[in-house]
């Protein structure tokens, strides 16, 4: 039987402090942690209700009621979506579908796209150059419509590496507007050379 929220919790308090709060990792090994100094974990909240995401509803799904609007590249059944703005790293965009649907609820023909569509996408943001690598991601806690993240981690900077490079996403100044566009531009022209339509 698995592990309720409640049993988590309370395994969780038997390792805490006097004020709940857990150990902290040893941060200061990881060379690409992106902070230093002296980190508190936040005490660990008893379990709750889930919080509702964003377009659980699909007549209020920003995604659905944006359409193409903002998106760099568009096939019948898929978009690929920057960022509202300019961040630190060279490029983030999102892969979503039409659909309005999950990760556990895609329909076969979407499911069966999606693998060589990763692919594809990875190779599209790659293209722009000067890129180390490029992480996929999924977190499915802020919408309820399925989209993936590809992030480009710059090449020759090695502090920017694993999951921490979304965090220094964040941290470092974002790019100026002019090259953000050209990038995202180069990932268009890229995704639309092999089917669909760059919208820059």
């Amino acid at each position: 039987m698995p592990e309720t929220a409640e049993e988590l919790y309370r395994r969780a308090l038997e390792a805490a402090d006097a004020d709940g709060r857990l150990p902290v990792p040893p941060l200061a090994d990881w060379e690409t942690f992106p902070f230093e100094g002296e980190i508190r974990t936040r005490p660990l909240r008893p379990p709750a209700d889930e919080p509702p995401r964003y377009g659980e509803n699909p007549a209020e799904c920003r995604r659905c009621l944006r359409g193409v609007e903002d998106a760099i590249w568009s096939d019948e059944r898929w978009y690929v979506t920057p960022l509202e703005k300019p961040s630190g790293l060279p490029v983030v965009v999102l892969l979503q579908p039409r659909e309005h649907c999950d990760l556990g609820d895609l329909p076969p023909t979407l499911a069966a796209e999606l693998g060589p569509l990763i692919v594809r996408v990875e190779r599209a943001v790659d293209a722009v150059g000067e890129i180390g690598r490029v992480h996929v991601g999924r977190w499915g806690d802020g919408s309820a419509h399925f989209h993936l993240w590809f992030i480009a981690r710059p090449a020759r900077m090695p502090q920017l590496r694993t999951s921490f490079a979304a965090i220094w996403d964040d941290v470092l100044p974002p790019l100026p507007d002019e090259l953000w566009r050209e990038n995202l531009s180069l990932v268009a022209a890229a995704l639309a050379a092999g089917g669909g339509r760059a919208h820059l």
